[in-house]
């Protein structure tokens, strides 16, 4: 199980799909499309990746980590602040050997994502899945569900999946809880994360954001409303905002049609 350290913090990641990385010192092979990192979204663990994972490993490279709070990373005392997962994602990366690399971002992840690009020329381009360029309005408690209560992970998908999606999806919505069971973040480590979401505020800096962005976001979205994705993408510098029927978690509930759609950006010039 490979992890990195940003001092005293032990972080968990995954990386899938990259050949034979030695005869290039660390680099993306040049018959691949790069590498994909996966920043995922408040208190859930590295399985919210499962269906990206699955649809751009191989032409790509991918690289899932867990945020600290979560799944396999360690969970140090919070608040957080979006400042310390980018620097965690640092690490990561330099871990891996890795220099530039698309990023995905989920909720949180997207935040992370952001301010990655910004202070960083690491990013070659950005794909910001549900996010939003500000915080202190969003009201985030309706997405957490304790670990150790079946029932509580269950009826929180309410506030992540669009009802057709739970209803037409039930061996699906009975995995994630597994999964959820397993790996997303105590109450502890989630009000921690909580709190990195709540004080971000990029929204007079976006114009330093100068990577091509991508901007999906669910309609239906109970949490994160589709507003702020479409005002994220009209004050990025380059940035493309596609609005997709579904909830909050739309890489999952509309995966083919996102990945799709990641697969473009990520392969464009």
């Amino acid at each position: 199980m490979p992890t990195a350290s940003n001092e005293s913090v032990s972080l968990y990641y995954e990386a899938d799909g990259g050949g034979d990385r030695s005869a290039t010192g660390g680099r993306p092979r040049a018959d691949g499309g790069g590498t994909v990192v996966c920043l995922g979204d408040v208190g859930y663990g590295a399985w919210q990746w499962g269906w990206q994972h699955a649809g751009l490993t191989g032409p790509f490279e991918t690289l899932v980590t867990d945020l600290r709070g979560a799944g396999r990373s360690d969970a140090p005392p919070g608040p957080y602040a979006v400042d310390d997962l980018v620097a965690d994602v640092q690490a990561v990366l330099d871990d891996h050997g890795e220099r530039r690399v698309h990023v995905v971002g989920a909720g949180l992840g997207g935040m992370v994502a952001l301010e990655l690009a910004r202070i960083s020329t690491r990013p070659r381009s950005l794909a910001l899945l549900g996010t939003a360029p500000v915080g202190a309005d969003l009201t985030l408690e309706p997405l957490f569900g304790a670990p150790d209560d079946p029932d509580a992970l269950e009826s929180s998908l309410a506030a992540a999946l669009s009802r057709d999606f739970l209803d037409a999806n039930p061996d699906a919505v009975e995995r994630i809880v597994e999964w959820r069971a397993g790996e997303d973040a105590t109450r502890e480590a989630w009000d921690a994360q909580a709190a990195a979401v709540a004080a971000f505020d990029i929204s007079d800096r976006l114009y330093e954001v100068d990577v091509p962005a991508l901007v999906c976001h669910g309609r239906d979205d109970a949490v994160w409303p589709v507003e702020y994705g479409r005002r994220l993408a009209e004050n990025l510098p380059r940035g493309e905002f596609v609005a997709l029927d579904g909830g909050h978690l739309i890489g999952i509930e509309r995966s083919r049609a996102v990945n799709d759609r990641l697969f473009g950006h990520f392969e464009s010039p």
